[in-house]
C-alpha cells in the first residue's frame, strides 16, 4: 500500500495542507465567533453555544465510524471533499445569517469528521514503522494552526472589522475545497474503490456505540475508560465555552485571548514532547497519568474560583501541563494489550471520548445557566465565578480515584471484535492511533478539541 499511494503521488503533504487549511479558517474567525455569539444570543449566550457544539460533536460520534467505513469502500479523496465542504460550509454564513450560522455549525456534525479519514489516509500511504512519525507531523500542524490563526483573526479584526476575518477565512475554506479537488490524489488502490453504489458494510462497522458495548469484558479497560469520561467530559466542556468565558466574564481582550490560546498550544506542545518523555521513563504510565490528572484537577478549580486576569493566565500554564494526560492513557492502553487488540482498546477510548465531545459542551452550557452566569453587563449572580469548571474539578477527582486502581502491568482479556469486520476505518483508524502511542505527538485526539473549539 504504502509503495502504490508513493507512486500515485499520494502523500503525507496533501493531509497536512488539507488539516492546516481548514483549521486555520476556523481558528481566524475566534474572536468574531465571540462577537456573534454574544449578539445573537444575548440572553443566554453560554447555554445556547453549549447546545451548538453538543449536537455538533454528538452527531460527529455518531457519524464518524459510518463515514469511515463508507471511505474504506468508495476511498478518501470524495470523503475529504465532503468532510472539508460541510467543516466549512458554515463561515460564509457568520456574516449573511447569524441563525443559519449556528444551525448549520450543529448540523455540520454529520461530517465534520476530517481528522478520522485524514487518519486513514496517511495510514493507506505510510509503513507501520513511519507512521507514527507522520502522526507527530499531522499534530505538529494542528499546533501550528492553533498557535497563529487566533492571533492574526484576532488582529484582522481590530484593524479592518469582523467582515474582512470572515472574507478571509472563507477564501481559506474555498482554497481548501479546491485543494482537496484538485490536487489530492486518491490513497485507496483502484481495486479496493468500489464504484458500485451497494454497500458492502456491515451494521457493526457504522455502530458507534459498538466499541462502547465491550467496555465492561475487562476490569482494566472499564477502570481506564471511567477514567477517560470522568476527565475528558470536563475538558470537552472546558474548550467548547472557555474562551467565550475568558472574554464576557473575565473581561479578555481579543488580543489577550488570542495570546492566551498561544501560549497555551505552545506550552502544550512542549508538555506532550519533552516534558512527557521524561516522566514516562523516570516515573511510568500510570503516575504519569495521575500527574496529569492532578494538574487537570487543579486548573479546573483554579479557572472555578478564579477572577481575576493574572490567574487565568497561571491556570493556563497548569492547563498546558495536563494535556500529558491523555497520550499517557494511550501508552497505557498499548502496554497492556496484546498487538492484535491495540485497535479494539483504542477504539473504545476515541468512542468515549468522541461521545464526550457531545455531552461535555451542553453540560457547561446548561450549568452556567443555572448559575444564572449569563453576559450581560451585570455582575454574575453567583458566588462562584465558574461554577461549571469547579463541576469538572470534581469529577477529575472522582477519575483520579479511579485511576488509582488501574493495575500498571495487566494483560487484557480478549476484547477484540475487530477481525470479522473488513479494514474499516473504524479498526483502521483505531489502529494508527495506538501504533505508536508511546509516542506523544501521535496523539492527534488531543489536540483536536482545542482547535474545535479555538474556532469558537
Amino acid at each position: 500500500e504504502s509503495n502504490w499511494g508513493r507512486t500515485r503521488g499520494a502523500t503525507v503533504t496533501h493531509a497536512v495542507v488539507v488539516i492546516f487549511l481548514e483549521f486555520f479558517a476556523w481558528g481566524l474567525l475566534t474572536t468574531p465567533m465571540l462577537t456573534v455569539l454574544h449578539e445573537t444570543f444575548h440572553q443566554h449566550t453560554f447555554l445556547m453555544n453549549g447546545l451548538v457544539q453538543g449536537v455538533k460533536g454528538f452527531l460527529s460520534f455518531l457519524s464518524a465510524p459510518l463515514i469511515g467505513a463508507l471511505s474504506d469502500i468508495w476511498g478518501r479523496r470524495s470523503f475529504l471533499l465532503m468532510t472539508v465542504f460541510f467543516t466549512c460550509a458554515p463561515i460564509p454564513f457568520m456574516r449573511i445569517s447569524p441563525w443559519w450560522y449556528f444551525a448549520l455549525i450543529s448540523v455540520s456534525g454529520v461530517f465534520a469528521v476530517t481528522f478520522s479519514v485524514v487518519f486513514a489516509y496517511v495510514a493507506d500511504i505510510t509503513d507501520e514503522h513511519e507512521r507514527s512519525t507522520a502522526y507527530g507531523l499531522v499534530s505538529a500542524t494542528f499546533a501550528a494552526s492553533l498557535v497563529t490563526s487566533p492571533a492574526i483573526g484576532a488582529y484582522l479584526s481590530q484593524k479592518y472589522g469582523d467582515s474582512l476575518v470572515v472574507l478571509v477565512a472563507t477564501v481559506i475554506a474555498v482554497a481548501d475545497i479546491a485543494f482537496v479537488f484538485l490536487a489530492v490524489p486518491e490513497s485507496l488502490p483502484d481495486k479496493t474503490c468500489l464504484s458500485s453504489w451497494g454497500l458492502p458494510i456491515s451494521w457493526e462497522q457504522a455502530d458507534p456505540f459498538a466499541s462502547l458495548r465491550r467496555v465492561g469484558k475487562d476490569t482494566t479497560v472499564l477502570l481506564i475508560c471511567v477514567t477517560v469520561f470522568l476527565s475528558y467530559l470536563p475538558e470537552a466542556g472546558q474548550y467548547s465555552s472557555f474562551f467565550l468565558y475568558l472574554k464576557q466574564v473575565i473581561q479578555f481582550s481579543p488580543a489577550a485571548i488570542a495570546a492566551f490560546i498561544a501560549m497555551v498550544g505552545i506550552l502544550s506542545i512542549l508538555a506532550q514532547t519533552l516534558f512527557l518523555s521524561v516522566l514516562m521513563r523516570t516515573i511510568g504510565n500510570k503516575n504519569t497519568v495521575l500527574l496529569g490528572l492532578v494538574f487537570q484537577l487543579f486548573q479546573l478549580a483554579w479557572y472555578g474560583f478564579g477572577s481575576e486576569p493574572w490567574m487565568m493566565w497561571a491556570a493556563g500554564t497548569v492547563a498546558a501541563m495536563s494535556s500529558i494526560t491523555f497520550p499517557a492513557v494511550s501508552a497505557l492502553v498499548s502496554h497492556s494489550a496484546s498487538p492484535d487488540q491495540q485497535g479494539v482498546v483504542q477504539g473504545m477510548i476515541t468512542g468515549i471520548r468522541g461521545l464526550c465531545n457531545g455531552l461535555g459542551p451542553a453540560l457547561y452550557g446548561f450549568i452556567f445557566f443555572l448559575f444564572n452566569v449569563e453576559l450581560n453587563d451585570m455582575e454574575p449572580k453567583s458566588l462562584i465565578p465558574g461554577p461549571p469548571f469547579l463541576f469538572g474539578a470534581f469529577a477529575v477527582l472522582f477519575a483520579l480515584i479511579v485511576a488509582v486502581f488501574i493495575p500498571e502491568h495487566h494483560r487484557l482479556v480478549d476484547v477484540k471484535t475487530c477481525s470479522a469486520r473488513k479494514t474499516g476505518s473504524s479498526c483502521t483508524a483505531r489502529a494508527q492511533n495506538s501504533s505508536s502511542p508511546a509516542t506523544p505527538t501521535s496523539d492527534t485526539e488531543d489536540i483536536e478539541p482545542l482547535l474545535q473549539d479555538s474556532s469558537l
